[in-house]
């Protein structure tokens, strides 16, 4: 007798009255139902201050890892006020990111991560601080991501964190960091090159605020703002008058073309600046902040690249 001849009462008492429970379960154990349908562990999430921040994670975390980012495109680490949506995102996070150094106000990454009883990493651990001289104090330069080989330090610094909560998948996230320095290194000998275009007497970089001293120390240039390293200088106008009148002398004296505004801050103050100095604008650079997603910017290699050709192309040619 064939064990698979089922009868006809048989085949209606399967339709009606076996557990569909009971079915599925068959077809899991006959490969009848896909693995995607199947329950699959949950991610571990990890809160991250910025965007630079966020898209490190993401190379070293993969897809193994919720990655939130609490401020979006275009937003200024600096000044930014924290919400209750804020808060309710890190009380379910396993890990939070900051970058340190104040670069999040009035420490605001921080706290969120104090508030909820989240671990928070700070990506700026164990890198060279460029010294500024803020109103008769000495304070660190918490923009270090512009030397692609800081950022290789912020890669290290996230890679030990996980590893450290995750350890059973330690071999995936070094794998994944190694690939990524390799890109850091590629990233930091293209810069080189491209900058090279323009000639040492005008690598004069002049900006909104200080943003870009590591980035200017690392390739010779001299970086010149109207304000300090923090953008709180420009509420309520900018930076003093005295400032503004000092900048204003040296674009004039540097021979530069062109300055550049940035996009996380308004551009009404150094418009004003290049329509007296008699220079252009060359362009918006990424700074604080990475651009949104979908644009040419939104990683922070794609960020690097984007500035580097908007400062080569601004200060390499005569507008004359």
């Amino acid at each position: 007798m064939n064990t698979w001849n089922i009868d006809r009462a048989t085949r209606r008492l399967f339709r009606h009255q076996v557990c569909p429970g009971l079915l599925i379960g068959l077809l899991i154990l006959c490969g009848g139902v896909p693995l995607a349908a199947q329950s699959e562990p949950e991610k571990k999430r990890v809160v991250c201050s910025t965007t630079q921040i966020a898209d490190f994670a993401r190379q070293v975390m993969g897809d193994q890892w919720q990655v939130d980012c609490v401020l979006a495109a275009g937003q200024d680490p600096h000044t930014y006020q924290t919400t209750t949506a804020d808060a309710r995102l890190v009380a379910k996070a396993d890990l939070c990111l900051e970058n340190g150094w104040h670069l999040e106000g009035n420490e605001w990454m921080r706290k969120l991560a104090e508030n909820a009883g989240c671990p928070v990493v700070t990506c700026i651990r164990g890198i060279e601080p460029l010294e500024i001289d803020e109103e008769g104090q000495t304070v660190y330069d918490p923009h270090a991501w512009f030397r692609p080989d800081n950022a290789a330090q912020y890669v290290r610094n996230i890679l030990q964190a996980a590893i450290q909560i995750d350890p059973e998948n330690q071999w995936q996230y070094q794998a994944r960091a190694e690939c990524y320095l390799l890109e850091l290194g590629a990233l930091h000998r293209w810069i080189q090159r491209a900058v090279n275009r323009i000639p040492l007497a005008r690598r004069k970089l002049i900006t909104n605020h200080d943003a870009f001293g590591y980035f200017c120390a690392a390739y010779q240039f001299e970086a010149i703002t109207p304000v300090g390293w923090s953008t709180r200088d420009e509420i309520g106008g900018g930076g003093t008058i005295q400032r503004q009148r000092e900048v204003l002398e040296a674009i004039r004296s540097s021979g530069v073309p062109a300055i550049f505004v940035e996009t996380s801050i308004n551009p009404r103050m150094m418009k004003q600046l290049a329509d007296e100095a008699g220079v252009v604008i060359g362009g918006s650079l990424y700074s604080d902040s990475m651009g949104a997603e979908g644009t040419a910017g939104a990683t922070y290699i794609g960020m690097m690249r984007e500035n580097v050709l908007m400062i080569v192309g601004g200060l390499a040619k005569d507008r004359s």
